[in-house]
């Protein structure tokens, strides 16, 4: 679908910015591979042939019984039997010698019986976030062929914390952006728009909701309901709404009186087409300059509550958590060389991307 003249316009513009534009193929490739985090870091096998027969185990429940075990519990896929299992067919003397049965299977048959051998496809990382690596030592433990970043102080592969980490923390911080960004223009656009007394109760209401200390009430809702990930998207959006209603309300009382919005207003507009048609455009470029310290704001604000506790679920992959354990853990170097970098990229890429953009947006910028 061809782009209209003015959206043509600000992809050029933001092309312009080769700092913004490479920032986002980057930060698309690498979200992009967090989004397939299951088939990158995941702790059950991509797909199984087993018996002429495919599964998805990182999709489908399966239980032993399904592979010839005795359990109608979930597959244990690094299971030694139930690896020998799926590879030979589901030759019940896999229980008496299953490494000796997986050696005979190459051949084809055992004891004279021939075998249907099966395979299996594993991820990248055979680890999830919360899967615990079998290494002898003390955790946390440092980094080798098998776990490239380390672990944790709970022997968790901290690779395949940080790829599902990563997904969750821009996920959140999309839905949070998003929903108080939605909040804050209509609010800002009322204000300014109808202005009078709409703008002085609403201007009165948002200083006294802006005093209230929200860490203290995440940490009494969590208390009363338990931590969990909507639950914090709601209370970040409560209290962060406000973060945009100053600046597009300042806009909205500049363009009130503007010749077009009484022109408009003369040829009997809509109030809702005036602001949200023709005024709020040229208050986007105003508004987008403030949405990359919302989104470093909202990243530095899970990480934060995840490293006080109040944050995400402890069962969830937290950026937050990994810094706590570094911190915990001055004796591996790798969690806090492994966080760092991880927010870095992550916040940079973002900033580059929003000044882009910024750019876009603004009218004063033309291509040539």
């Amino acid at each position: 679908m061809a782009l209209s003249p003015l959206n043509q316009r600000r992809w050029n513009n933001f092309k312009r910015n080769r700092r913004a534009f490479w920032s986002l193929w980057i930060f698309a490739v690498l979200f992009g591979l967090s989004l397939c985090a299951e088939f990158l870091a995941y702790d059950k096998p991509i797909l199984i042939r087993y018996q002429n027969q495919f599964y998805t185990p990182i999709w489908h429940f399966y239980p032993e019984t399904a592979f010839g075990g005795d359990f109608q519990t979930e597959a244990v896929y690094r299971d030694p039997e139930v690896k020998c299992l799926i590879e030979t067919g589901g030759m019940d003397a896999c229980f008496d010698d299953p490494e000796g049965l997986i050696a005979d299977a190459k051949d084809g048959e055992i004891d004279g019986e021939a075998i249907q051998k099966g395979w299996m496809i594993w991820p990248l990382i055979p680890y999830s976030y919360d899967t615990p690596v079998d290494r002898p030592g003390a955790a946390p433990l440092p980094p080798n062929s098998q776990n490239w970043l380390g672990t944790d102080d709970t022997k968790r592969d901290v690779l395949a914390r940080v790829i599902h980490g990563f997904r969750l923390s821009i996920l959140f911080t999309l839905i949070v952006t998003g929903l108080s960004s939605v909040v804050g223009i209509a609010a800002g656009a009322v204000q300014g728009y109808f202005g009078g007394r709409t703008d002085l109760l609403m201007q009165r209401f948002i200083e006294i909701w802006s005093s209230t200390p929200s860490l203290y009430v995440i940490i009494i809702m969590f208390a009363i309901l338990g931590r969990g990930f909507w639950l914090l998207i709601f209370l970040m959006v409560v209290f962060g709404w406000m973060s945009l209603v100053g600046v597009v309300r300042a806009e909205f009382l500049r363009a009130r009186n503007l010749e077009y919005v009484r022109a408009a207003k003369a040829l009997g507009v809509g109030n809702m087409t005036i602001m949200f048609r023709h005024m709020l455009p040229n208050a986007m470029v105003a508004t987008l300059t403030m949405l990359p310290f919302i989104v470093t704001g909202t990243i530095s604000s899970l990480a934060g509550l995840d490293f006080l506790g109040f944050g995400l679920p402890s069962s969830a992959p937290s950026l937050g958590e990994l810094t706590l354990q570094a911190k915990q853990n001055l004796q591996a170097p790798w969690l806090a060389f492994t966080a760092f970098c991880t927010f870095a990229i992550m916040l940079s890429l973002l900033i580059f991307i929003f000044e882009g953009v910024r750019d876009a947006f603004d009218p004063r910028k033309t291509f040539s």
